[in-house]
């Protein structure tokens, strides 16, 4: 990656203020995760307000989650509020029924009305998370949820970490990890950091650390020994708004999931997942359970970070300098996404 061009500097201001990055009314269409698992007991619906829009969510008779909107079509009672039966939820008011489609299957007494349902959205459970996905519906746009590419057919365990908020978009909490130049002025490293990028899918960029050198320093000496080549530290951002974390020594890598989503006026609420490959035996659980205590431990400076700076930024990029490259093209990458409006969550033009 080497930076960018001048053409592509004068055009960034214009990136900035467009249709999703750092908008707190429309947002890229993708997983966004809802509430955590042990939220969301059989048989007791909850209600949950994700990126504007009011859902009722519940698990159906095996245990899987099921997103509906939130209020029923008759006069708008709070599905919520109701009783799962069977794996359907029965409306508190009138005791319409649903089913794991929306579709209403039964009214007490009357007639089935013709057209009777809600919408409901598609679900995933992992990392501890419920995950809603938020676009079009058909299987060419449902997505893969977000993941590490190096982990993506390996079985892991996960430990929700810690939940947090911040007073800054999802987009602009996210370049904190790829901004080159503040690893320098901010945690003083002896190094010029570079990110080589890489296109995962339509959906997902991953940035990869190719800086090499600095053999006088001795944090480098230090360090080195445990790298046959230049340092792990990879970055792979989902949907605008989840990242992972890669790092560590070549025999040990740390892997850490940001589970970000845009909240209201534009503000960040967010997960902190330790992951690591699941390990057989007993000495594996055990050798597990020293990961992600050390995980932990890493989880706690990213989380640390820059955090004061980020709860008072006004985000207003006007004049990239050629380390601001990796920010570039993330913004790029964002604006490329189909954009969703708050509340509604109907795709824009």
């Amino acid at each position: 990656m080497s930076g960018i061009n001048n053409r592509e500097a004068e055009r960034l201001p214009k990136i900035a203020r467009r249709r999703i990055f750092n908008q707190a009314d429309q947002f890229a269409q993708g997983w966004y995760w809802a509430l955590p698992s042990r939220h969301l007991k059989p048989g007791q619906p909850q209600a949950v307000k994700l990126l504007g829009r009011d859902l009722a969510i519940y698990r159906d008779q095996q245990g899987q989650p099921v997103a509906l909107d939130a209020y029923c079509p008759h006069l708008g009672s709070p599905l919520a509020q109701g009783k799962v039966e069977k794996g359907q939820i029965r409306c508190p008011l009138h005791h319409w029924q649903f089913d794991q489609q929306g579709t209403c299957v039964a009214v007490p007494n009357q007639a089935l009305p013709p057209n009777a349902r809600v919408k409901s959205w598609p679900t995933e459970e992992r990392y501890g998370l419920v995950w809603v996905w938020t676009g079009e519906q058909t299987s060419k746009n449902l997505l893969p949820l977000p993941h590490v590419p190096e982990l993506v057919d390996r079985p892991c365990d996960a430990v929700l970490s810690h939940s947090f908020r911040r007073n800054c978009h999802p987009n602009v909490l996210l370049i904190n990890a790829i901004d080159a130049h503040h690893f320098n002025s901010v945690h003083n490293l002896p190094l010029e950091i570079r990110f080589e990028t890489k296109t995962i899918s339509q959906n997902a960029l991953q940035f990869s650390n190719v800086t090499r050198g600095g053999e006088a320093s001795r944090f480098v000496q230090l360090i080195q020994p445990l790298y046959q080549n230049e340092v792990t530290y990879r970055l792979c951002y989902w949907y605008g708004s989840t990242g992972t974390v890669t790092l560590g020594p070549d025999r040990l890598h740390f892997y850490l999931m940001f589970a970000l989503r845009p909240a209201s006026r534009g503000t960040t609420e967010g997960w902190m997942i330790l992951l690591t490959p699941k390990r057989p035996g007993l000495r594996g659980r055990i050798f597990n359970s020293a990961v992600l205590g050390l995980t932990q431990i890493v989880a706690a400076y990213f989380a640390r970070g820059d955090r004061q700076v980020f709860e008072r930024i006004k985000f207003d990029f006007k004049t990239p300098l050629q380390a601001d490259g990796s920010i570039v093209q993330f913004m790029q990458h964002v604006e490329r996404q189909p954009a969703i409006a708050w509340e509604t969550w109907r795709p824009l033009p």
